[in-house]
């Protein structure tokens, strides 16, 4: 029961929290006043971290479409090993910038966690 539980929670952060959070973060640090702060900037940092994270997801599945990966193929271990790094990067810059308001505040860390439960979750699928 709790298994499930917290795989449906990975799912949603990874699945629905994640797209919808970097896609609106970008929207709103679009339209939003740049604060040139210290926090802002590691906030704008970690936001690029999930955002790569990301990147590298779609990239990735893509890549699966039309070549495939073998079972514990080493080129996967490696791009789980690298999105589970650039979003736990991006925890590390979102939780610097939560300190002060700016534009990119809550959207960072909560991104970034997205992204890590999707890795998480791709990398229990193997």
């Amino acid at each position: 029961m709790e298994n499930s539980v917290i795989s449906g929670i990975l799912i949603f952060l990874g699945y629905l929290v994640a797209p919808v959070g970097l896609i609106w973060g970008w929207a709103w640090w679009g339209v939003q006043p740049k604060l040139k702060t210290t926090a802002s900037i590691f906030s704008l940092i970690g936001f690029s971290f999930a955002t790569a994270s990301a990147g590298l997801a779609v990239s990735s599945a893509v890549y699966a479409q039309i070549h495939g990966f073998r079972y514990y193929d080493p080129l996967l271990l490696k791009i789980f090993r690298w999105g589970l790094l650039l979003s736990l990067a991006g925890i590390l810059f979102g939780i610097v910038g939560v300190w002060r308001k700016n534009s990119l505040r809550w959207y960072t860390p909560v991104c970034a966690l997205g992204t890590l439960a999707f890795w998480i979750v791709a990398a229990s699928g193997e």
